[in-house]
């Protein structure tokens, strides 16, 4: 025997022995602490040695769950899961054993978006979260579990990601995103059942970043160049955000989706409606729920935007359209809690109540919360009035004791004159202007920075909207 052949099956049978005793390696998702969705079937995948047995056993049930890694190392295993409980276990072997800890069984969210999905606790610099510091000293809840994925801009779809399941205290909530750990902490409390947030968000980020790239196959405007330059700021290019931070947890079992997002867009309204509705279908698609995983986002607030190029207005008159284009999806109005100097608004305590109605609702059916904000429906011009009805308004309007200041009136000729506007018994609002004698569109608050002040009486202001399409 030579000493190169002896050389090379030394070799070979080293390789051969680290490959039988390979540990079990899982994505960062799945890990102690980690909740998974409550009566569903929840999937579990990770890498071991090639083709070899796998068995899951999790305490709640002490079923045992086999399958075989693929030829690539490969595995993955659906299990069902109970009502909400825990903590549990789930021990998987090949030949090792790995032992997940305290696990709970729950209500999961997907959070996602920009800054202000973003924007911690704490805030940012010089920019508050408003009473962050009470809701932070009060976080300490061990049914709330939080995960934020770590930025990372990727060219093709990344099979893991950096974050890891912490336990809500004080110091993780202080770091954690504010709209999704209230939103998470008062679902908690109304259910009372244990929840996971996950939040993967990225400011200053275009929504194509968040599409895959057969969704933005049907928007040949958005050019894909798999050759950019890694030097440059990868994150705005499109597919690189899906790629990286969505693509990981695609078929991880959730109850439904928040987002946050649309600053980055304000230079394309027009496209805005259609790309989100886009985005929305593929998502769903990839966790095999084309329509029913529900969808909540934010219209984005007033702004006193000073580029003529972008349109705060326009952003938020196609994310009200959206809502008719994406079933089961609901927006939450941020109207009357604008900034003029500050894109992120401080009031992030009410966004995630607005979205805490929408799901209360609609995902849980709990009866007798409203969930959303007048929306304008119709109107009817009779004489020199336009009478404007609104759906998400049974019980009427209010403005709570101020003036409608932000109704405008325009004619033929296309000019918008400040108008008056009158709530009438019936929920409707009639508009009038001596400026316009034969009328024919209407505006409310159709401006990038503006202060709402119309609601439906449950405290929900109305979005801003046109009748016109000038």
């Amino acid at each position: 025997m030579t000493a190169r052949f002896s050389y090379i099956l030394l070799l070979s049978l080293m390789l051969s022995a680290i490959s039988a005793s390979a540990t079990i390696t899982l994505p960062a998702m799945f890990s102690n602490n980690m909740v998974l969705q409550q009566q569903s079937n929840v999937a579990i995948w990770g890498m071991s040695s090639v083709k070899t047995p796998i068995k899951l056993t999790a305490s709640w049930n002490h079923k045992v769950y086999t399958t075989h890694a693929d030829t690539s190392g490969k595995w993955r295993i659906v299990i069902p899961t109970p009502k909400a409980g825990g903590p549990y276990t789930i021990e998987i072997k090949d030949n090792e054993t790995l032992v997940l800890n305290n696990v709970m069984i729950g209500e999961v969210w997907f959070c996602s978006g920009q800054s202000n999905m973003e924007m911690p606790m704490r805030g940012f610099k010089n920019q508050p979260v408003l009473h962050s510091n009470e809701i932070i000293a009060d976080a300490d809840n061990n049914n709330v579990r939080l995960f934020e994925v770590k930025r990372n801009a990727a060219l093709t779809p990344a099979y893991n990601c950096t974050g890891e399941w912490k336990v809500s205290d004080p110091a993780t909530a202080k770091e954690f995103s504010a709209v999704a750990y209230m939103y998470g902490s008062m679902l908690q409390k109304k259910l009372q059942v244990p929840v996971g947030i996950i939040v993967s968000t990225w400011g200053g980020t275009r929504i194509q970043s968040w599409m895959n790239k057969e969704s933005l196959a049907n928007f040949p405007d958005v050019v894909m160049d798999n050759k950019v330059d890694t030097a440059k700021e990868k994150h705005k290019y499109p597919v690189t955000l899906f790629n990286g931070m969505i693509a990981p947890f695609v078929g991880y079992g959730i109850k439904g989706f928040l987002w946050y997002q649309g600053e980055s867009n304000r230079h394309e309204p027009a496209k805005y409606a259609n790309l989100f509705a886009g985005m929305v279908s593929s998502w769903r698609s990839l966790w095999h729920t084309p329509d029913t995983l529900p969808f909540y986002y934010v219209q984005i607030a007033p702004y006193g935007n000073k580029d003529t190029t972008r349109s705060v207005r326009g952003i938020r008159e196609a994310q009200m359209n959206a809502m008719k284009m994406i079933p089961n999806s609901g927006m939450a109005i941020t109207m009357d809690i604008g900034d003029d100097v500050h894109i992120h608004p401080p009031y992030k305590k009410e966004v995630s109540e607005r979205l805490l109605y929408w799901a209360l609702s609609n995902t849980y059916h709990m009866k007798g919360i409203s969930y959303c904000g007048p929306i304008y429906k119709s109107m009817k011009i009779a004489a020199n009035k336009i009478n404007v009805s609104f759906d998400f308004a049974e019980y009427g309007l209010t403005t709570f004791g101020n003036e409608l200041e932000n109704f405008e009136m325009a004619g033929e000729d296309k000019l918008f004159y400040k108008a008056k506007a009158v709530i009438k018994e019936d929920g409707t609002i009639d508009v009038s202007c001596d400026s316009v004698s034969k009328p024919v569109a209407v505006r409310y608050a159709y401006k990038d920075y503006v202060k709402g002040e119309l609601f439906n009486t449950a405290g929900l202001p109305a979005s801003s909207f046109r009748t016109d399409n000038w």
